[in-house]
């Protein structure tokens, strides 16, 4: 192995290792961040618990449904980040493991769209997975335990 091969090696490994950091980070993020739609399901129910049936007299709250919708909202919010985070995180273990390449590219760019930070994430993982040296660390298996003598 050349000295310029071992390096690049070394580049290599390194920038996966903070890249898969990255979307542990980045998964943790969107976990907590999928609590608040968990607060608007909560609030949505009460507010549909606590309006009245009859909405049809002047000065009267808006029918249930108007909670109702609101803790719907909350929850689609609340299951698509949870998604987003789990996707995250089985992205951060593949790289760590060098399996799925073509999943990690896909959640890079779903990640895309989260401004500034998953931008960043995003694109910094295609130009890593993009390489050719990175390319064959995924398509070669994993080196499995050494025989003892």
């Amino acid at each position: 192995m050349s000295d310029d091969t071992f390096r690049q090696s070394i580049l290599d490994q390194e920038h996966l290792k903070l890249l898969s950091l990255g979307y542990v980070v980045s998964g943790g993020f969107a976990a907590l961040f999928s609590l608040f739609g968990l607060l608007y399901v909560v609030m949505g129910i009460l507010v549909s618990l606590t309006m009245s049936h009859d909405s049809g007299k002047v000065n009267e709250p808006p029918p249930a449904i108007v909670g109702w919708l609101i803790a719907g909202i909350g929850l689609a919010f609340f299951l698509v980040l949870i998604a987003l985070a789990l996707v995250k995180f089985w992205a951060a273990r593949s790289i760590s493991r060098r399996k799925s390449r073509t999943f990690c590219m896909v959640i890079a760019g779903i990640s895309c769209l989260e401004f500034p930070y998953g931008t960043l994430l995003g694109v910094l993982t295609f130009i890593v997975l993009g390489r050719d040296s990175v390319a064959r660390l995924f398509a070669s298996p994993p080196p499995g335990p050494s025989a003892a003598p």
